[in-house]
């Protein structure tokens, strides 16, 4: 059976910037316009070797290695962070439209956080998408935990057409950026939630994969120009 949260292709572009109408094997938000080579972060964060930023364009990853899923019974629910020491360790195809994904809306994103007193927050991506039908979803039952507190997004930007409705069909899938506390790193153990189904993936597997492909980066940098 093929995962619905499979990802690339010219599908999921049309999902980001169309909502869930179609390409319901690919709903997660990509890229809202073509380039041809990264843009200036608009995220930074230092890796956790306290070196320099690693280089953009020697990542491999899919995005899938660096999503957290949460599978609940009426919807599967699927977060994924936009920060640029994360995103720079996926392929150059995956790292392109999440950074589009996160510098079309960076006016907005700018905005909120100077409203809620931040430097920059912590941006994600977050999918829900529908097991069954009239699947409710309330958007703001996400938790990430981490170092013994507890983050909420502070601000929800919907993607999809539909994100306000809070409701979902068999298939569909809606979209929104959540903008989290600065002090939320996503480079120290995270278990994140929605209501009493939570993961700690990204502490016990996706930081280690994360981990491993920034010291293969380093490797690939020092050996070759980039692509």
């Amino acid at each position: 059976m093929t995962s619905p949260w499979r990802w690339g292709g010219s599908c999921v572009v049309l999902m980001a910037l169309h909502g869930a109408s179609g390409c319901a094997q690919a709903p997660v938000p990509p890229s809202s316009r073509p380039s041809t080579t990264p843009a200036t972060p608009a995220i930074v964060s230092a890796d956790t070797t306290g070196a320099a930023l690693i280089p953009a364009g020697f990542g491999s990853l899919r995005q899938d290695a660096i999503a957290i899923t949460l599978s609940l019974p009426d919807m599967l629910v699927r977060l994924t962070p936009l920060d640029e020491s994360v995103i720079r360790t996926l392929s150059s195809d995956s790292y392109r439209a999440l950074r589009e994904l996160a510098d079309s809306r960076k006016p907005a994103l700018t905005r909120l956080a100077a409203q809620h007193g931040l430097l920059r927050g912590s941006v994600w991506t977050v999918s829900f998408y529908g097991l069954t039908r009239d699947a409710r979803f309330s958007p703001l039952d996400v938790t990430i935990s981490s170092a013994g507190r507890d983050y909420r997004p502070v601000e929800v930007l919907p993607i999809s057409s539909g994100f306000g409705e809070q409701r979902l069909q068999p298939r569909e899938t809606q979209s929104a950026l959540y903008l989290f506390d600065d002090a939320l790193d996503v480079n120290q153990p995270l278990v994140i939630s929605m209501g009493s189904t939570q993961s700690n993936a990204w502490s016990t597997t996706t930081l280690r994969t994360i981990e491993r492909e920034r010291a293969l980066i380093r490797s690939r940098a020092q050996s070759r120009p980039a692509p």
